[in-house]
């Protein structure tokens, strides 16, 4: 299955090789196989040419490539823009760039598909190959499952020379995504201007410091600090947006008397912003706060996956919406947001989905309407905040070993808490009354991941803590 999980261990060190609905994802180093070596980005790269050619019965392909700032993404890229080359594949080369802009240029150029070379929020000795569509969105699984049985098979060849593949750079890409977004019906540049938001940014040492920037000075905003805006990859702390992460940035908000800190991730699609007085808006409320922004705007259906806060249920409903959840990650959000014709829609995890503009997480949108929600109703970002339920989330993981059986454990679990209402579309979700846990293993790392959420901060730990000892009494 396209959901499969491979796991190695090599040299006493931890490698790994994940497939899954978020693309091919591995640490560098390491064995074929056991890792994502230069054999498997060859492998994977030449299999989704072949997987391109099928889904388009044309002469020619134009794929559409970009990456983040990671140590690794030069060579990685290098390697995946050679293999199409020699695949007969025409690239169109953003170079340095955001997920989100990749996916927005396949549409600019009207590509037959896109590569992002990013591992997201995982630390600095991961990489992935992101796959995009015609679309430029996320391969189904019905489609990665064809890839993964061509690359399995080896099905694929190389051209001749008179028929290999082209490169052409753009460097407009970027321009082209902002423009479209402070194009949109929903972005107040008159009234973000007249603000005067005094902002710092996070960058991650990746394509943060490039795109965010340049986002804020199109809004009109000038007084912009940046933190670790060198691009070398070298993560000043773990990229994964999450409260253990930031004190850094809520630190220099506060000593700055700034209006706002605002975090990505490394290939810009994930969003989390700081309160004035250094605190967190929570990453979870990311997306609750710009639904209700849209919601006021235009009427509609929102989703989010199974992990999320049940806040933007409280808010969809308060603006007479309908709220559905969905599996986690972002292709499945996708599929339920067409499904049910939402106006808006993400994971809690700061993934803002807003389909008037594409079918892909956005941080650059997610920052363009947050400003314009602050600018037009006049409240602080803490303010804001205070507007909105107070639910806590327990976010943990726990490792896995590669004999590990996850279906038994989540069978044994299904088990226990028989009496209790249970959702199994994504790994498992237990209801505690008001409250909830979900356990699911990662479509991006060898862990399994437990979010539990309550109207408390004790009961939502004690709950993730209570399943953590089950699971691992289940090993």
């Amino acid at each position: 299955m396209f959901f499969q999980l491979c796991l190695r261990i090599a040299n006493n060190r931890k490698m790994a090789l994940i497939k899954s609905i978020s693309g091919i994802r591995g640490t560098i180093g390491g064995k074929p196989s056991d890792s994502l070596s230069p054999v498997d980005i060859v492998k994977f790269t030449a299999a989704y040419s072949v997987w391109l050619k099928h889904q388009n019965q044309q002469q020619t392909l134009t794929v559409v490539v970009g990456r983040d700032g990671r140590i690794s993404g030069a060579y990685v890229q290098q390697l995946v823009m050679s293999t199409l080359v020699a695949s007969g594949v025409n690239i169109i080369n953003l170079d340095l760039s955001t997920t989100p802009t990749v996916e927005m240029a396949v549409l600019f150029n009207n590509a037959n598909g896109g590569i992002i070379v990013t591992a997201s929020h995982n630390p600095a000795e991961w990489n992935a190959l992101k796959l995009l569509n015609h679309h430029g969105e996320f391969l189904s699984a019905a489609d990665g499952e064809a890839l993964l049985a061509i690359a399995e098979k080896e099905d694929f060849g190389f051209v001749t020379i008179d028929k290999l593949g082209s490169i052409t750079n753009d460097a407009t890409a970027l321009d082209k995504h902002i423009e479209a977004i402070i194009q949109l019906s929903l972005i107040d540049i008159a009234a973000i201007k007249k603000k005067k938001f005094k902002v710092v940014v996070d960058c991650i040492n990746s394509t943060g410091a490039i795109a965010v920037p340049a986002l804020l000075k199109a809004l009109g905003i000038r007084d912009i600090t940046l933190l670790n805006d060198e691009i070398s990859g070298r993560f000043a702390h773990n990229p994964e947006p999450l409260p253990q992460h930031l004190t850094a940035i809520c630190n220099e908000v506060k000593k700055q008397h700034a209006d706002i800190g605002i975090v990505v991730d490394p290939d810009v699609d994930r969003l989390c912003f700081i309160c004035e007085d250094g605190s967190l808006f929570g990453e979870e409320y990311t997306l609750v706060a710009v639904a209700d922004y849209v919601l006021q705007k235009m009427k509609g259906n929102t989703v989010s996956n199974l992990s999320s806060t049940r806040a933007l249920k409280d808010i969809t409903l308060k603006h007479g919406g309908e709220y559905f959840p969905s599996a986690v990650g972002e292709v499945n959000v996708v599929t339920k947001m067409k499904a049910v014709n939402a106006v808006i829609g993400g994971e809690g995890n700061g993934g803002v989905i807003l389909p008037e503009l594409h079918y892909g997480r956005d941080a650059l949108a997610g920052i363009a309407i947050f400003l314009t929600y602050l600018a037009q109703n006049g409240k602080s970002v803490l303010q804001l905040r205070k507007t909105y339920p107070d639910y806590f989330m327990s976010k943990n993981k726990i490792e896995l070993n590669k004999d590990v059986d996850v279906k038994n454990i989540f069978a044994h679990l299904q088990k226990k808490y028989k009496s209790r209402p249970v959702n199994t579309e994504d790994g498992l979700k237990i209801e505690f009354d008001n409250d909830w846990v979900h356990l699911r293993t990662s479509n991006t790392e060898p862990i399994i991941r437990i979010y539990a959420e309550s109207n408390f901060e004790t009961t939502a730990e004690n709950i993730a803590r209570r399943l953590m000892t089950d699971i691992k009494e289940s090993m």
